[in-house]
Order: C-alpha cells, then sequence, then structure tokens
C-alpha cells in the first residue's frame, strides 16, 4: 500500500512539473513571436492630408502583416486632441506608442506620461522636444531643405528674389526645414517674405495671394509641404504669374503638379516607408530588443520626367 501511495505521488508531482514546463514553453513562444498580445497605438496628427494618410494606411498594413493589433487615432491637427487620445491609448493596455506630433512642445507631456507608464515611445517625421523616445523615424529635413534652395539657385541664379510657406509652429519638421533652407537661402537668394500657413492647401492659397500682391518681385516660393505648395500654384494662376514652386513631401498630388508643369519640384518623402519602419521598430521594442535612436529615410528631388 505504501508503495502505491508513493508512486501515485511520484505521477502526479511529475504530471504537474510537465504541465508547468508545457505553460512555460507556451509562453516563451508566445513572446518569441511577438504576435497577438502585442497592440500598438499610433497617434498621427492629421488624416486631412495625403502624406499622413499614406503613412497611417503603412502602419495599418505592416501591423496586420505582423499578426499584431494596432490602435490609430486622428489628431485632427489639434495638439490638445492629440493629448487626450495619447491619454486613452495609455489606458487601453497598449505595448508600443507609436507618434506623429502636431506640435513637437505640447507633445512632450504625452511621451512623459508614456515614460512613466513604462511604454516605449517612437516618433515618426516628427520629434518631442522632451521625454524619453526610444527612435525617432524621419527624414532629413534640414538636408530637405537644403537641397530645395540649391535646386532654385541652380534653375534661376543667385539672389532670386524667393518666399516660403512655413509649416505648423511648433513642429520640428517647420524648424528643420526652414532652417535648412535658409542654409542656403539667406547667403545666396533674396527671402523677401515667409509666412505660415500651417501645412494646408487652403491657407497656403491665401497666404501666397497675400505674399504675391504684397511681392509682386517673387519669382521662386518654397513651401514646406506640397498641399501648401497646391495652394502657392493656384494664388500664382489666379495672379497670372509664373512662378517657380517647390513642395516638400512628394505625395501624389505634388508629383502629378511637378510633371504638368504646375510645380518645379518636390522633395519627396517616404510616408509608406516610414509606416513601416514604424511597425517593425515596435515590434522589436515589445520584445525587449536594442534598436537605433535615429532612423533616417532617404529624401529624393522629383523634377518633371
Amino acid at each position: 500500500m505504501l508503495k502505491k501511495i508513493a508512486l501515485a505521488a511520484l505521477i502526479g508531482a511529475a504530471l504537474i512539473s510537465a504541465a508547468g514546463c508545457g505553460s512555460s514553453d507556451k509562453k516563451a513562444d508566445g513572446a518569441a513571436s511577438g504576435s497577438k498580445k502585442v497592440t500598438i497605438g499610433f497617434s498621427v496628427s492629421t488624416q486631412n492630408n495625403p502624406f499622413f494618410v499614406t503613412m497611417a494606411n503603412s502602419v495599418k498594413a505592416a501591423a496586420d502583416k505582423a499578426g499584431v493589433n494596432v490602435k490609430i487615432v486622428d489628431a485632427q491637427n489639434d495638439p490638445a486632441k492629440q493629448s487626450n487620445d495619447i491619454a486613452d491609448l495609455l489606458q487601453g493596455n497598449i505595448s508600443v506608442l507609436i507618434v506623429n506630433p502636431v506640435d513637437s512642445a505640447a507633445i512632450s507631456n504625452s511621451v512623459l506620461a508614456a515614460n512613466k507608464a513604462k511604454i516605449p515611445v517612437i516618433t515618426i517625421d516628427r520629434s518631442a522636444d522632451k521625454g524619453e523616445v526610444a527612435a525617432h523615424i524621419a527624414s532629413n529635413n534640414v538636408k530637405g531643405g537644403e537641397m530645395a534652395a540649391e535646386y532654385i539657385v541652380s534653375k534661376l541664379g543667385e539672389g532670386t528674389p524667393v518666399a516660403e510657406l512655413e509649416g505648423i509652429p511648433g513642429a520640428s519638421a517647420t524648424r528643420e526645414r526652414g532652417q535648412g533652407f535658409h542654409n542656403i537661402a539667406d547667403n545666396k537668394l533674396k527671402v523677401l517674405a515667409k509666412q505660415s500657413a500651417d501645412f494646408d492647401r487652403s491657407k497656403g492659397l491665401t497666404v501666397s495671394e497675400n505674399i504675391l500682391q504684397a511681392n509682386p518681385d517673387v519669382k521662386a516660393i518654397f513651401a514646406q509641404n506640397d498641399e501648401m505648395a497646391l495652394g502657392a500654384v493656384s494664388a500664382a494662376k489666379a495672379a497670372n504669374k509664373q512662378i517657380f514652386i517647390i513642395g516638400f513631401d512628394g505625395t501624389d498630388d505634388g508629383i502629378k503638379a511637378v510633371n504638368d508643369g504646375s510645380m518645379a519640384a518636390t522633395i519627396a518623402q517616404q510616408p509608406d516607408k516610414m509606416g513601416e519602419i514604424g511597425v517593425e521598430t515596435a515590434l522589436k521594442l515589445a520584445k525587449g530588443e536594442n534598436v537605433d535612436k535615429n532612423i533616417a529615410v532617404d529624401l529624393k528631388l522629383v523634377e518633371k520626367k
């Protein structure tokens, strides 16, 4: 009888041990795959701009391909809404936060809140002024601004009178593209005017109309994105003027305008690539892997074919 009891105890212990090992293996497999349980939160600055629509679509496609959940929220170019959206995401048990800030300063509190919650943060296209960011994915905006100014010099010559349409004040892309443009323009071009049009096409139209009326000698306009550049195209047509217009982003509408001669060129980014890399980086962070602090995405100058 004692032998039977001892044997039963041994079998029970073995079964418990086997069950425990099986559970551990399953957990290990799940963690290794980085799938199913991973949820990515993505706060995008706006979905009223083709560039960011492409970016958001690529994030969703990459997440679907990887088999992970993604929650995408549209800040509608409102820093307060973006802050509230991110607060909701942080309460929603996300594994990683990807954010495309409306305003680089205003987003800082949200980044700090994610840091406090121990949720890794990735920024795309625009940076955050404060807080710990695991990875920043962007084009070299300073270089892009320089490329635009150099292109004007190469086509129209030094001393050409130019104007600049700036993006949203406070956005890192606005600062950096402007910095790059002025690195060249302040020495080789004549900058007659610069004004914010908030990366918006309709505002780009209105601001360009005002600039062209106040500065009839303007021969070229650098717009810090294609949407504003397209607004400038409409303003130039309405004023019956031939203006050399360069955009930034390389959106479908921007490239179409370049090919039909309405715009001279655009500095093309790759928003789809940014989204894909964002998800790839998020998955690495969810697995506890190291990632590069700054990830550059190539730019190229697009001229008429």
